[in-house]
């Protein structure tokens, strides 16, 4: 039997603004495999990002237990919380988050340096990964020189950079048009398919779940759908 990767266990997130109480995520229990692709769907203010947050450690659940490869993360510090981020997950955003002045190869480097990997390593691992999203021939360009679609795959290769067990997907496509959304799909999906690699993503975008192994759905802070999806 097939031991989760992630554990969510009665999870909820309460902001307070003034006198009022927002609850972002309510009671959510789920269960999230290694080696798969899930997409979290919903509308607008349903806690897809909050529930994305609270799995990549950059927020605490108000109450209930979020395990990760065994570690009760709900239980960490802030110090701790740093580590498992770095050591653990990769993030990519709608936005790309790239040092204008860097080179795409030093993008993806500068993400080993916190882990103090010497600098060799660090420049074959980044050759190496850029390869992997199909820009090796564009290793020594800045992002000024790229196009949206490859500055996201720069911000994929740096989010691999640490091997990490969790890749963390929050609107990777917003920013994209139709064409280049399908692409990072479909690298999205080769990367769970021949790395082993971990994906959660959080889309708005229906049209990209046929690329994921399971759909969780949400609403007002709750799961109201959990659907595989099926292989055609």
């Amino acid at each position: 039997m097939r031991q989760p990767l992630v554990i969510l266990d009665n999870v909820w997130k309460v902001y307070r603004l003034g006198y009022t109480r927002v609850y972002a995520v309510r009671g959510v229990s789920l269960e999230l495999y290694k080696s798969e692709f899930t997409a979290i769907v919903g509308p607008s203010g349903s806690g897809k990002s909050t529930l994305l947050h609270l799995i990549g450690g950059l927020d605490k659940p108000t109450r209930g237990r979020i395990v990760v490869d065994g570690m009760e993360i709900s239980s960490f510090d802030e110090r701790e919380l740093a580590e498992y981020r770095r050591r653990y997950v990769g993030f990519v955003f709608q936005q790309f988050y790239l040092i204008p002045r860097l080179t795409a190869l030093e993008n993806v480097e500068i993400a080993m340096m916190a882990r103090g990997v010497p600098q060799s390593e660090r420049r074959r691992r980044a050759l190496k990964l850029l390869e992997m999203v199909g820009l090796k021939d564009r290793a020594y360009h800045r992002p000024g020189e790229l196009s949206g679609g490859e500055q996201q795959r720069v911000a994929i290769a740096r989010a691999l950079a640490n091997n990490p067990k969790l890749l963390l997907a929050d609107e990777p496509t917003g920013n994209l048009d139709s064409a280049t959304a399908h692409s990072i799909m479909k690298l999205f999906r080769r990367l769970v398919d021949e790395q082993g690699v971990t994906i959660i993503m959080v889309t708005h975008n229906l049209e990209l779940v046929s690329y994921c192994d399971r759909v969780i759905k949400l609403r007002d802070g709750v799961v109201v759908g959990d659907e595989r999806v099926s292989k055609s």
